[in-house]
């Protein structure tokens, strides 16, 4: 999908040039979708990370919690790197809140860090994953390899239903990608989850690349 480039793309081409990186691939050819961010081991994945996207064309969000956007400078400053407030008191199932948000709007790349910490964990979380499913919006892999210095939007796929299943893809597009602190990489695994029934959403397996 081919798209305009602006200040933005400039200014994340220069970061990233600064640093020696490139961007690899191009952006997926779809209007929305939620975005892997792993392997998650660093603070300085943040800006790499929002400077792919520049470089890419794509506009990135991400949810945070409501209190983080309450004072005016730092709220500011949250929606200008793509913030969008959730209150998490009002809604008990935060997969159901974030597939609304995918289904309001028209254009919207929602991206998740799967591990939800910078330090290792045995497991992922797979709230990403059943957003997608809810939403019906493909997951799109990102990856920042500090190894090889390349960042990008690889393997996209709509989620099958069979969670374990899909790991098993997930797992096999990151098993060569490093994470600037290796030693805080986690598993990627989550654990003895069930699977969802076949066609819960109406969804037929579909696997690709972006």
């Amino acid at each position: 999908m081919k798209r305009r480039r602006g200040v933005a793309y400039w200014l994340g081409r220069a970061w990233l040039g600064a640093f020696g990186w490139r961007v690899e691939g191009e952006a997926p050819a779809v209007r929305k979708a939620v975005v892997v961010a792993a392997p998650h081991t660093s603070a300085w994945d943040w800006p790499f990370t929002l400077a792919t996207a520049a470089v890419l064309g794509v506009e990135m969000r991400w949810v945070g919690k409501h209190t983080l956007f309450e004072n005016p400078l730092m709220g500011r400053f949250m929606r200008w790197t793509g913030g969008l407030p959730v209150d998490r008191a009002k809604t008990k199932d935060m997969v159901t809140k974030v597939a609304d948000l995918l289904r309001a709007h028209d254009d919207l790349f929602l991206i998740v860090a799967p591990e939800g910490t910078r330090r290792r964990a045995d497991r992922w979380k797979t709230g990403f994953y059943y957003m997608a499913r809810a939403a019906d919006v493909p997951v799109v892999l990102g990856y920042l390899d500090y190894a090889k210095k390349t960042s990008g939007l690889g393997t996209l796929f709509y989620p099958t239903g069979d969670l374990h299943k899909d790991m098993r893809q997930i797992r096999a597009f990151y098993k060569d990608v490093t994470g600037k602190h290796p030693e805080r990489t986690s598993e990627v695994s989550v654990g003895m989850e069930p699977a969802l029934r076949p066609g819960l959403f109406g969804q037929t397996p579909r696997w690709g690349t972006a």
